[in-house]
């Protein structure tokens, strides 16, 4: 199945029935006055975070989506039935914004996380609101609000605690390979990773984590050149980066330090507070340059990438060094974890769901008939 992970989606609330102007007619009972219901509340649209859902690719293939009318009242205080709402259900980790205003309207990061995206409008009111000692048989009635209609980008941010890092070819898929049970393809040319790939990293008998492998970045990706920035978005949640280099590439012309740096300028391009987490040096394919030139190669690059942070060194495809840089990232996760202690304040607190949005917004070129005071 196709990896989508961007949907432009359009929703409209069910509009509310009108209320009835109507007078109770019955053998005997003369005069009996004024009995219109109520119109019924227009459906509303809400979205539902599903784990069981991987994928946006629903929502290329439908994108209008419109929520029941009310039914309008009727006579004998006999009100008008609520229109059905509608549920949309969306991979954990969907982000919510309005596509015209670009304001953020809800963070699903959560199994259950529920959003309300478009209110249905409210019924109008019966002529049995109106009677009074001086208005015995009113006709006033109030037609229906209307319900809100707005257009809605979905996007999805996969929820990982390890995102790796680097040009294509550096072996970021062979290494989540090497780590954990996922099964990405590996290939012997660039642009392999099409889609990001997520692994569990299982390092205890109740310790793990979860690795994201994306596609690999080139320089100029913020200008568009290979697949840009498209999926560094799926970054964004993790709490630590492991920038993968290709120690020994098979191209002599290639500058492994230049490419380094070119990474981390796009990084910064992309995002200031992705480029500002925390972020580690992985050397890969150590196996390709011989034994007694390894640890001087990766001095050396080290020193000229100007590198302060923690630095491993790996051979992938052969899993040496895997262990250690696990059980590294493992205690680090540890000592610093996704959501603070009680009465503690956190930089990575989850985003606050908001369950509706701020404000209404109309079907252009009609009116909402005022109630009265």
């Amino acid at each position: 199945m196709k990896f989508v992970d961007e949907a432009l989606i359009e929703v409209h609330a069910g509009d509310g029935g009108n209320g009835a102007a109507s007078f109770r007619r019955e053998k005997y009972v003369p005069r009996g006055g004024p009995d219109g219901g109520d119109g019924g509340r227009g459906g509303s649209i809400f979205i539902v975070a599903d784990r069981n859902i991987n994928t946006l690719i629903d929502y290329r293939y439908q994108r209008l989506f419109r929520a029941q009318r009310g039914e309008n009242g009727r006579g004998a205080d006999q009100f008008g039935k609520g229109g059905e709402d509608i549920v949309l259900r969306v991979p954990v980790g969907t982000v919510i914004a309005d596509a015209d205003s670009g304001e953020r309207i809800a963070d699903l990061a959560e199994d259950g996380a529920r959003a309300r995206v478009a209110k249905g409008g409210r019924g109008g009111l019966g002529n049995l609101h109106f009677k009074s000692s001086t208005n015995r048989a009113p006709r006033q009635t109030t037609p229906g609000e209307q319900g809100e209609a707005r257009r809605l980008r979905l996007e999805l941010r996969v929820l990982a605690d390890v995102g790796l890092l680097g040009m294509p070819n550096a072996g970021k898929s062979t290494l989540i390979r090497a780590v954990s049970a996922a099964p990405p393809k590996v290939a012997d040319y660039p642009f392999t990773t099409l889609a990001p790939n997520l692994g569990v990293v299982r390092t205890d008998e109740n310790r793990s984590f979860v690795v994201a492998d994306i596609p690999g970045l080139i320089e100029g990706a913020a200008e568009g050149a290979g697949l840009g920035h498209q999926f560094l978005r799926h970054l964004q949640r993790t709490r630590l980066l492991l920038h993968v280099v290709d120690i020994a590439p098979l191209d002599p012309d290639a500058n492994p330090v230049k490419d380094a740096r070119a990474i981390v300028a796009e990084l910064k391009k992309y995002d200031p507070s992705l480029h500002a987490k925390p972020r580690w040096l992985v050397l890969n394919k150590l196996d390709l340059l011989p034994a007694d030139e390894r640890a001087t190669r990766a001095k050396a690059f080290v020193k000229a990438f100007r590198w302060k942070g923690p630095v491993f060194t790996v051979a992938a495809i052969r899993g040496e060094g895997c262990r250690e840089l696990t059980y590294a990232i493992q205690d680090w996760l540890d000592a610093h974890p996704a959501w603070p202690a009680e009465g503690e304040q956190s930089a990575e607190a989850p985003v606050v769901l908001t369950p509706a949005p701020v404000a209404a917004r109309r079907r252009r070129g009609r009116k909402t008939p005022d109630a009265p005071q």
